[in-house]
């Protein structure tokens, strides 16, 4: 480490001093800054810039590196004030990946171990936990989880979403554009998938505060229905609804994808953002759902978040499982496709935009950040703390092709035919 500045004596600092020193061993480079709580203070590397720095408040965050969940428990004391960190949030996640993969000897592990005698121990927070009961995956509990989620507050949404609030991963052709012109083009997008035409019935399950089948309506002549089971984007997609003057050809509705037999059958079905919700042992019953509703021949795109076919499903609760999306879940595309085609679907294409959602995320934290102080005024000083985690962390995830985003076209065959052109050259027309 660079050389150590200190304005007063800890006996605690001095332990925490060998503790980091032991942890960071090995660490390539170090672009960042070390502040602990007495005022010791180790700079960046001299032939480094200082990406970021990492406040130390509390000695028991050292705690967190020993335990089981250790991505929980360091996100934790993130979260609760443990720890800070100025400057470049997204440059902390390789050093946490590297600390993450650590693995000491049993010598290390002694060592390490002593010096931690005396340190405050960590203890689990519960106040911002989601907290569901019920059978995992039925209507009720997927409901509140969606709440959990969903219904922070649109208010809040709005200062980082973009003027439609699309939430969910943008197309851009170039790493420059807006999110608000990267968003348009990803829902005209969708659209020229599912080559809509005018009197189409569109349902768009997991519709958020409206956006596509409000585009879809207005661009192209569609009769939409959207459900979701958030109250919140209910309302405001039913208000926005009825002030562009789309009521005639888009409706939002409170419901369930297991109960949408109700609403009859359509030309094309959409979900975006919706099957992470859906857990893997429900997706035979989602799939069989959305095809169940199309009429032969008509065409499903599916777009989500997939995890990467490499990486193991995770054995201890995430920060996401407890603070973002309790019981959500992700899963391989292999998985998706298998469920998809044991439905009756057959796939026609899969593209992965995991790039795309990187630059989505980049700028919706840069704008969240730029807004703290009415999202702290909005949802509270840990909200945005958790908030802000969360987006730069699943950005760092898609930037290392941890996280993929699949959009999956599927068909249900009709007398062996698609319906489908010869080439994809009008979706990019």
């Amino acid at each position: 480490m660079a050389e150590r500045q200190s304005i007063r004596h800890d006996k605690a600092a001095e332990k925490a001093t060998a503790i980091l020193q032991e942890l960071l061993r090995g660490l390539p480079a170090r672009d960042f800054a070390i502040e602990l709580w007495d005022g010791t203070r180790w700079d960046a590397e001299p032939s480094k810039f200082c990406r970021f720095t990492w406040h130390i408040h509390n000695p028991k965050v050292l705690h967190a590196f020993y335990r089981s969940d250790r991505q929980l428990a360091l996100a934790e004391s993130y979260i609760y004030g443990d720890f800070d960190v100025s400057g470049d949030l997204l440059a902390v996640f390789p050093v946490a990946d590297y600390l993450m993969r650590r693995e000491f000897s049993v010598a290390e592990k002694m060592r390490l171990s002593a010096l931690a005698i005396g340190l405050p121990s960590s203890a689990k927070a519960n106040r911002f936990r989601a907290q569901l009961r019920g059978h995992r995956h039925s209507k009720s509990r997927d409901q509140h989880a969606v709440s959990f989620h969903y219904d922070v507050s649109n208010e809040f949404y709005q200062l980082w979403l973009d003027r439609r609030m699309v939430y969910s991963c943008a197309y851009f052709k170039s790493a420059n554009e807006s999110i608000d012109q990267a968003q348009e083009q990803k829902l005209d997008y969708a659209c020229r998938k599912l080559r809509l035409k005018a009197g189409d019935r569109l349902l768009d399950i997991g519709c958020g505060w409206g956006g596509l089948i409000l585009h879809a309506a207005r661009h192209y002549g569609v009769h939409a229905i959207g459900i979701t089971l958030s109250q919140q984007q209910l309302a405001m997609a039913q208000q926005r609804i009825a002030e562009a003057g789309l009521s005639s050809l888009c409706e939002a509705r409170l419901l369930d994808y297991r109960d949408t037999e109700q609403l009859g059958t359509f030309d094309k079905v959409v979900s975006i953002g919706m099957i992470e919700h859906v857990g893997e042992s429900q997706l035979p019953e989602y799939f069989s759902a959305a095809f169940g509703r199309l009429k032969p021949g008509g065409v499903f795109l599916n777009h989500g978040i997939g995890r990467a076919g490499h990486r193991p499903k995770p054995t201890q609760p995430t920060f996401t499982d407890v603070y973002i999306f309790p019981d959500g879940e992700l899963v391989p595309i292999a998985t998706t496709l298998n469920a998809a085609e044991q439905s009756g679907f057959e796939v026609r294409d899969v593209e992965n935009l995991r790039e795309h959602y990187f630059l989505t995320l980049v700028q919706w934290l840069r704008r969240l950040e730029a807004s703290e102080a009415r999202a702290k005024e909005l949802v509270g000083d840990i909200k945005y703390r958790i908030w802000r985690l969360y987006l730069a962390g699943s950005a760092h995830y898609f930037r290392t092709g941890k996280l993929d985003l699949y959009q999956t076209l599927l068909i249900k065959p009709f007398n062996g035919g698609s319906g489908l052109p010869l080439t994809r050259e009008n979706w990019y027309s």
